[in-house]
């Protein structure tokens, strides 16, 4: 790799645009990462721990919906509090905060006695899960160089996939091996709140949000950091910024709305894409070893199953991060919706278990691919100062379809069975499609 001459008259965050990819990045990636996969596997052992209390506490079919649901109330106001927070107190105190809430109250579930205890503690883990997602995209977004932003967020994502597939074997192999084995899968659950730690004193603060409070001695310091891992010298002349803290009572950069004019129409095609994918995607995912278990499979081969399909959100992920720099952010999620909107369809009309497999192979891979997407995107949608709150904001709303599917779910089996519930899935990423693609393309474009 030719070493890059100093950057003379760039600001810091083209000075960060310009850098290769080096072991500093990875180490922010792969940080935000443990704390993605760790996020995935607390909401992927619910589907596991819903499926064994259905049959250990003889839930009907309302009671375990709500255990799913009631994580996603949390986690609509996780999101929106969460992201607001961001654009205050940084991304990485909001990470570790919201690390450290979720996991004591996962771990604290393993101990419950009745449902309406597990109600309350899932509410809590919602509120710190809700808010950690958003915020870690915004953090590994605006660090990233900006030739592969798009790519490298998705890698933030595809650590979802690990995080699930952990659930799948936490669920195969403990929650499914004794009565007490949803319990001890909780108990793992306690991960995030040692991981917290972690990234509180180990990782950067956001540069863009630096320099937005005023503390650019701070925000120079972490550049030239992030420079000299790629063996670059530090400028001796960066564009007219100082390098010493803004003094106090210096006035804020100014603000700016996500409902103004020039941002209103993105926004609400965001809200779109968010509510569909979220309610297809927890629609299917979260009640899929249950449905199992409902057509005579067994607990543990309907967690084998569950597994198997888990694993394809892995090469799902690798085709977006692949093409969201080839085709682009929009081109790539409508499609990539699409075909979770073909293979949800599939899905619903699957009967044999090999079909099964296939189909929910098929919808993992899609499914997964535009989720990766979806998460590239929205922090390139909004400037600094509202980036939390706009990718905060629509992730909570997108939380809603989080709470009703769970609960449309019984409904709809009960009015037309697996065909009309994969039916409507298949429509709301139909719609989520259509929205994607009025969103606009910011594919190479630097971060405002």
């Amino acid at each position: 790799m030719t070493a890059l001459p100093p950057a003379d008259g760039a600001t810091r965050s083209e000075r960060l645009d310009r850098l290769p990819f080096t072991r500093r990045h990875g180490r922010l990636l792969g940080t935000s990462g443990i704390g993605w996969a760790l996020d995935a596997m607390d909401v992927g052992l619910v589907s596991f721990v819903i499926a064994a209390l259905a049959q250990q506490w003889s839930l009907d079919r309302t009671e375990t919906s709500w255990i799913a649901s009631i994580g996603f109330v949390g986690m609509a106001i996780g999101a929106t509090v969460g992201g607001l927070l961001a654009d205050r107190i940084g991304r990485r105190s909001v990470f570790a905060l919201t690390l450290l809430v979720y996991g004591l109250a996962t771990g604290a579930s393993a101990l419950v006695g009745s449902l309406a205890a597990l109600l309350a503690l899932r509410f809590v883990v919602g509120l710190g899960l809700g808010g950690e997602l958003p915020v870690a995209s915004t953090l590994v977004s605006e660090f990233a160089p900006r030739r592969i932003r798009g790519r490298v967020v998705v890698w933030l994502e595809a650590f979802w996939a690990v995080g699930w597939i952990a659930a799948a074997v936490i669920g195969t192999f403990v929650i499914g091996a004794s009565d007490d084995g949803w319990r001890w899968g909780l108990a793992i659950g306690m991960a995030p709140a040692l991981f917290s730690a972690v990234v509180r004193f180990g990782m950067p603060e956001s540069v863009r949000y630096l320099e937005s409070k005023g503390r650019v001695a701070e925000a120079e310091r972490t550049v030239r950091r992030f420079e000299e891992a790629a063996g670059v010298r530090a400028p001796s002349s960066p564009a007219a910024e100082p390098v010493a803290d803004a003094p106090a009572g210096a006035p804020a950069e100014p603000s700016v709305s996500i409902w103004s004019s020039a941002l209103r129409r993105r926004t609400i095609a965001l809200w779109i894409v968010w509510f569909g994918i979220n309610f297809s995607y927890y629609g299917t995912f979260i009640w899929i070893p249950s449905l199992l278990v409902e057509q005579g499979f067994s607990l543990v081969r309907s967690f084998e199953f569950t597994l198997i399909i888990t694993v394809a959100q892995l090469p799902g992920y690798a085709a977006a991060a692949f093409l969201i720099e080839k085709w682009g952010r929009r081109p790539t999620l409508t499609v990539f919706l699409i075909g979770s909107a073909l293979a949800a369809a599939w899905y619903g009309t699957a009967s044999t278990e090999a079909m099964i497999i296939a189909a929910g192979c098929t919808l993992s891979f899609f499914n997964l691919g535009a989720w990766g997407a979806l998460y590239a995107i929205g922090p390139e949608l909004y400037p600094t100062n509202v980036r939390g709150t706009g990718t905060g904001a629509a992730a909570g709303f997108g939380r809603i379809a989080s709470i009703l599917a769970p609960l449309a779910v019984p409904l709809l089996l009960g009015a037309g069975g697996s065909m009309l519930l994969f039916g409507v899935f298949a429509a709301a990423f139909a719609i989520a499609a259509v929205a994607a693609w009025t969103l606009p393309e910011q594919r190479g474009k630097a971060l405002e």
